[in-house]
């Protein structure tokens, strides 16, 4: 089982001196646990349609090469929407063919690389079309790789507002339900012949699956119309994008990749009849679960009764609980000084991170064993968008990334994914070498 894996690796960890004085912040990275999700992603689509469908990982969700490439090794592309994310999917091996590139902001110098490169691209709006248009007849002699148009199908968004990507007013792609974005849509179709896909993405943490399904049904239809006005089949991929929402509450893995796409099955059937090929865009769904962030507690004490921990992960490796934690609350479990999961009476205390404002904590009020100094706590389900995002608030160093196997015996082998950050790169990074740049007359 996970936890089974979760709780050898951290005992292994500590026993290995993974978190130390020197390195009071580790992640941990369960390959097992991203293998099986890739597979099950495979899987779950396979059961529904026998087009050819391409997982492309989405790269902002962990940007860290070993992890693209372990993906890769396991059929997935990347969808990437920076040069930068780019660079990170070339860098772990993943081809062009197996890559798509989207973003509301792309400069003519990067739809430019990647028509060169042979990697599919989803405009964002009129305006980028009209980029494209310029672009296009300067292509390979073979032709443009695949080309297609962001919709937005304002269907709603969910619980976390800052997130919404189908809303009225979300920046995102062309809204659908515009007056007069249809006709404009089918137009720029039947203008293009070398524009053969449709692009959405309603999904995302907080949103029902329902509502997801809802933005797919409804881009589906628009290529059906697209098709029936073209005489032919122009459009012949649908990139339904990600956005599973991942349950941060237990072990448990839910939705299931299964779920979503036997719901789509039956909600467009159309989609899944082989006339299609698909797109799919998940990131969160498939690394959340399988992440650990091992922090030692360095102090404790009270303040106005209340027991706060004093540790080393804070808002540098957990940004978004900090910041609004209603919306990303984590679970958090102790262990003691030799890695063993604490015992002991609950006791309701906060967990507070090294930053220097009162919100840095990963937990306020929460029921854990009683911490003290030496322990570890190991904060869940953050092996998507929590270490591989470091915020340098107080220059706090990035923590390094470990990835573990459990052998048959029982062991465990730590791989080294990306080193701890040394202080001199912080410096570096400071315009160390350029200290007197301000006061040169």
């Amino acid at each position: 089982m996970a936890s089974d894996r979760r709780d050898r690796a951290v005992r292994a960890a500590v026993g290995h001196a993974l978190p130390s004085a020197a390195e009071p912040v580790v992640a941990l990275l369960d390959t097992a646990g991203v293998r099986a999700s890739a597979a099950a992603l495979r899987a779950a689509f396979a059961a529904v349609t026998d087009a050819p469908v391409l997982h492309a990982f989405a790269v902002k969700a962990s940007p860290l090469v070993p992890v693209l490439r372990l993906l890769y090794e396991q059929g997935l592309g990347a969808e990437v929407a920076s040069p930068g994310e780019l660079a990170l999917a070339r860098a772990a091996g993943v081809p062009p063919h197996l890559t798509v590139l989207d973003s509301p902001a792309k400069t003519t110098a990067e739809l430019r690389e990647a028509l060169a490169l042979g990697v599919a691209v989803n405009a964002d709006s009129p305006q980028e079309l009209a980029r494209l248009d310029a672009l296009v007849p300067a292509a390979a002699p073979a032709g443009p790789p695949p080309l297609g148009l962001r919709v937005n199908a304002q269907v709603g968004g969910g619980t976390i507002d800052a997130l919404a990507t189908a809303t009225d007013t979300s920046k995102f792609g062309v809204g659908l339900r515009d007056a007069g974005a249809r006709e404009w849509i089918v137009r720029a179709f039947l203008d293009r012949p070398w524009l053969t896909r449709l692009h959405t993405h309603s999904g995302s943490q907080g949103v029902p699956l329902a509502r997801m399904a809802a933005g797919v049904r409804a881009v589906y239809e628009l290529a059906e119309e697209i098709n029936a006005a073209a005489g032919r089949r122009q459009v012949d991929t649908v990139d339904i994008g990600g956005g599973l929402p991942v349950n941060f509450a237990s072990d448990e893995e839910a939705p299931t990749h299964e779920a979503y796409a036997r719901l789509l099955a039956a909600e467009v059937p159309g989609l899944f009849d082989g006339r299609y090929g698909l797109v799919t865009e998940f990131g969160r769904s498939l690394l959340a679960k399988h992440g650990t962030v091992l922090a030692r507690v360095e102090y404790t004490k009270t303040s106005g009764s209340r027991p706060i921990a004093v540790t080393h992960a804070g808002v540098q490796v957990a940004a978004r609980t900090v910041y609004a934690p209603a919306a990303w609350p984590l679970r958090i479990s102790a262990y003691d000084a030799r890695g063993r999961p604490k015992a002991g009476p609950a006791v309701d205390q906060d967990v507070a991170g090294p930053a220097c404002f009162a919100g840095d904590l990963l937990a306020a009020a929460r029921a854990l064993p009683r911490l003290v100094p030496g322990d570890v706590v190991a904060a869940l389900d953050t092996g998507a968008y929590y270490f591989a995002h470091h915020y340098a608030y107080n220059s706090l160093p990035r923590p390094g990334v470990y990835g573990y196997a459990v052998r048959p015996d029982g062991t465990v082998r730590f791989t080294t994914v990306r080193p701890p950050q040394p202080l001199s790169e912080i410096v570096a990074e400071a315009g160390g070498d350029r200290r007197d740049a301000l006061v040169r007359e």
